[in-house]
């Protein structure tokens, strides 16, 4: 009992950042399916994203943990700063995967496309038009109309100008 007495504000501090994680993941997890269906876009894609969120929303509620139970300001920096730099040193090799999935995220809340459209990616080396058959968190599947199946790194159609060339949205109003 003593126990409490001595850290009922770090206690009841941790039990508030506690139940914030869960109700903003919550939150979260229903915006971006209200996101997901009012844009058709598919549930695989709106979970990929939300754990992308979740594990943001946990960094901030450990970072807030640490902070509460008193570890001092100076030490936080010294360790955040270290495991950033371990993090940065080991992942360096592996930017494109982070590049990758910023872009996936992005694909997801603003580009106009989605799986059954036709595009065609303006690259002056190898342009392509091709069928949208998948989206990931790191790459997008192609079909060319000659049955060539393309991977294409999320990164790269950020970088590329892109047209729609049918849309799924509008076949359907057509075929009505």
């Amino acid at each position: 009992m003593d126990v409490f007495n001595n850290f009922t504000v770090e206690i009841i501090a941790t039990a508030i950042v506690l139940l914030l994680v869960f109700v903003l993941r919550f939150i979260i997890a229903k915006l971006v399916r209200k996101y997901a269906k009012t844009s058709e876009i598919i549930e695989q894609r709106a979970n990929l994203v939300t754990k992308y969120i979740d594990l943001l929303i946990n960094i901030i509620a450990i970072i807030s943990l640490i902070v509460i139970w008193g570890v001092k300001k100076d030490q936080i920096l010294l360790t955040v700063s270290s495991i950033t730099t371990v993090v940065g040193v080991a992942m360096f090799a592996q930017w494109s995967i982070l590049s990758n999935i910023t872009a996936g995220v992005i694909l997801f809340f603003f580009f106009p496309f989605k799986i059954g459209d036709t595009i065609k990616i303006h690259d002056k080396d190898f342009p392509i038009q091709a069928e949208i058959e998948d989206i990931s968190a790191f790459h997008i599947n192609l079909k060319t109309i000659d049955g060539e199946r393309i991977t294409y790194p999320n990164n790269l159609l950020l970088q590329k100008g892109i047209s729609i060339i049918s849309n799924t949205i509008h076949n359907d109003e057509f075929t009505d």
